[in-house]
């Protein structure tokens, strides 16, 4: 799954594909080679930037595909029409925009309803184990769906042709578009300006603890069935890098993954962000659906995967015409570039995507005469002393300016910091709509001057990029680390937009606010000087 306007190069790596017996023979990893199109994904989750450990050769799971590769795609097709999916409109084909995409075969209507793939070539939660002992133990677990999925994908790739799946899971990609395989030194570096790093390592962080924690309660304990050369972090990775760009979920949005509770702190692993596309019709399950995953994501459509009840069948109802030979979109949701980067490893081109917008952090001064009182009305709403909030061209929420209200409050408002803070969350049913006329100038200057800050750093990167020491040692790593600074200068041009917008706006409020002062105040010294 990719979008319309990737930014794609030339060069790339090829791992070898080994094959990886039924019976869990241990694997060997080989090194890559250079080959066409996007560079692979080093899949290491390192937090030293010792030149070295950067320019380690990346390890890759032994199943799936190049992510340009048609011929697995076009075995993975002839597959799905012998297994009941209908004739279709659409044939898997090298594309522009995608490296590989769902091209109309005839003339397509708009409204016209396309796909209908049946539930039977639908992975879920209930699909059938080549090896049911295996999936019998995780349910004993309760292991919710997300965790569940990615054991399920691994088992099913290890039995090669023997698992049903073989055909879906030779035509994954071997390495998924995801920040999971960026370094913690690639983060820092290209990332640093923006607030889409703190949700990558956070992502990255969940995706070990959960495999560390499926490791230490359940696969140790059965080792034959879970052995550790096929279930081990880098196929995790793979694992939920598929899941996170790939699954189709009733929410329209993003995906909650309800991840294991650690029982060794007691507590639950933090929730994940998901990628998915809408399919409100599955009774709040997730699923990956082989054939329509095929399809790539645009901003300027707006139509969605969905189950249709009376075909029985996932489908979507175009929203345009298509052309023999033009490529078929879907939307993948109303997602930010930093989201589309962090789940699916691509940013739009800059001024496509309606739905982007950059969070913009605030924060109450630990100075403030009131921060404890402050702080216990924020959490109260579930909220903290630094807390963000998106900016759109269009403009920002409304939490946002009742926060700024609370940051910038006097004591002598001391009744009112409860209804600020509720007002700034987004967890209650209050009145949102608060104005309080008094400090609407210094709260707008609090709200610019976070977005100045914000501003300076996206600066400074971009400034530093042309420059940047990419520190490799091979061309195979220049590629890749070429790739990922396009990548990541492609997102800060797109955020710092939107943050210039946003500056722009609050200085013209911020002067008219003080021009009609100025006004008043001259007014007021002439009836002064009249009757003095």
């Amino acid at each position: 799954m990719a979008e319309a306007g990737r930014i794609i190069l030339n060069t790339t790596f090829l791992p070898s594909l080994h094959s990886l017996h039924k019976t869990h023979k241990k694997v060997s990893y080989s090194q890559p080679f250079l080959h066409k199109r996007h560079p692979a994904i080093q899949c290491s989750i390192s937090t030293s930037s010792d030149t070295k450990a950067a320019a380690k050769v990346s390890e890759t799971v032994p199943w799936g595909c190049d992510i340009d590769s048609v011929e697995n795609a076009e075995a993975l097709q002839k597959w799905l029409s012998d297994s009941g999916l209908p004739p279709q409109k659409m044939a898997i084909q090298k594309v522009e925009v995608g490296e590989r995409g769902l091209v109309a075969l005839k003339n397509i209507r708009k409204g016209e309803m396309l796909l209908f793939v049946p539930p039977s070539l639908v992975i879920d939660a209930d699909s059938e184990w080549s090896c049911p002992e295996a999936g019998e133990v995780l349910k004993q677990y309760s292991v919710p769906d997300w965790p569940l999925l990615a054991t399920y994908l691994i088992s099913e790739a290890s039995f090669e042709k023997s698992s049903r799946w073989s055909n879906y899971i030779s035509a994954l990609p071997r390495q998924p578009y995801s920040l999971l395989y960026w370094t913690r030194a690639e983060l820092d570096t290209y990332l640093e300006a923006s607030r889409i790093r703190e949700r990558a390592i956070e992502r990255i962080t969940n995706v070990t603890g959960t495999y560390n924690d499926l490791r230490l309660r359940i696969f140790s304990k059965h080792p034959h069935l879970f052995p550790e050369e096929v279930f081990n972090m880098e196929s995790f990775k793979w694992s939920f890098g598929i899941l996170f760009s790939r699954l189709v979920s009733n929410l329209f949005n993003t995906v909650s993954v309800n991840l294991i509770p650690n029982p060794y702190t007691g507590a639950m692993e933090d929730v994940l962000e998901a990628g998915g596309v809408r399919l409100p019709s599955m009774d709040g399950r997730v699923a990956l659906v082989p054939w329509a995953d095929m399809l790539n994501h645009s901003c300027e459509v707006e139509t969605f995967l969905d189950y249709d009840k009376s075909s029985k069948g996932v489908v979507f109802t175009t929203d345009r015409p298509y052309q023999p030979g033009e490529q078929v979109f879907i939307s993948y949701g109303r997602k930010s570039n930093g989201e589309l980067l962090l789940s699916y490893g691509f940013v739009p081109r800059e001024g496509t995507n309606p739905s982007d917008s950059v969070e913009l952090s605030l924060s109450l001064k630990k100075s403030d005469k009131c921060y404890k009182e402050k702080l216990e009305a924020l959490k109260k709403h579930g909220l903290s002393a630094s807390q963000c909030y998106p900016l759109q061209v269009t403009g920002w929420p409304l939490e946002l300016m009742a926060y700024a209200y609370l940051a910038v409050s006097p004591p002598s408002m001391n009744r009112q910091f409860e209804e600020m803070a509720a007002a700034a969350s987004n967890k209650t049913t209050t009145d949102k709509n608060i104005t309080y006329p008094d400090i609407e100038e210094q709260a707008l200057q609090f709200i610019l001057d976070s977005c100045e800050s914000s501003i300076s750093k996206y600066t400074k990167f971009l400034q530093a990029s042309g420059s940047m020491d990419l520190d490799v040692t091979s061309p195979k790593q220049l590629n890749r680390r070429l790739f990922l600074k396009q990548l990541a200068v492609d997102l800060c041009n797109s955020e710092s937009r939107i943050l210039y917008r946003a500056q722009y706006v609050l200085r013209r409020r911020l002067r008219d606010i003080r021009s009609g002062e100025l006004r008043g105040l001259k007014i007021f010294s002439m009836f002064r000087n009249f009757f003095g």
